[in-house]
């Protein structure tokens, strides 16, 4: 009976799968490629269905999102990297951070699929880069958020009239030669 519920439910609801990450990031700071290193080339290995967000902050169209981010997680200071995993959120990173973060991933996750995480972080335990060598298809698993456009205020446009200042420097410009001329040709008398 068990089995059976727990197969309507998988249908019904979808399978588990691990919490997606959303990390929000700055191409300049070192906390942040560290953070983005742990998932690709960890994370991401050992949750096959792992989906990651990486939206860079010092877009302005990401702007927003990130300070609402900051908001929702209860944030004073707009340090980076910040890690939303599922609903728990992580600021700054530091390797030993890694089991919290895994932890989060699992929520949700079935017992099945929190099995096979745990083994395919023993055999990357085991061999790294043989595990990631028959499992190349993780690693491009961060997603480049692309850039909101940023909306500006709009502006009424200011009607231009056509500049009619053309033919008044030409006649200044002769109006001078003219005079000129007569002043230099009475001089001469």
């Amino acid at each position: 009976m068990k089995k059976i519920f727990g197969l309507i439910c998988m249908l019904v609801c979808g399978a588990a799968s691990a919490a997606d990450i959303t990390i929000y990031y700055s191409p300049t700071c070192p906390h942040c490629h560290h953070a983005r290193e742990f998932i690709s080339n960890t994370l991401a290995y050992e949750y096959p269905d792992l989906k990651v967000t990486a939206v860079n902050v010092t877009l302005d169209g990401h702007r927003p999102e990130f300070m609402d981010t900051l908001k929702k997680c209860e944030y004073t200071s707009g340090g980076v990297p910040v890690m939303v995993v599922g609903e728990k959120c992580f600021q700054g990173y530091g390797d030993s951070m890694a089991n919290d973060v895994r932890a989060a991933v699992e929520v949700g996750l079935s017992d099945a699929a929190k099995a096979t995480a745990a083994e395919n972080k023993a055999a990357m335990e085991k061999d790294a880069d043989a595990f990631r060598a028959a499992h190349g298809e993780r690693a491009n698993v961060i997603i480049e958020k692309a850039e909101a456009p940023v909306e500006k205020e709009a502006q009424p446009q200011k009607k231009t009239k056509k500049s009619d200042s053309g033919w008044v420097f030409y006649a200044i410009l002769i109006a001078m030669v003219l005079g000129l001329f007569f002043v230099l040709k009475g001089n001469k008398k």
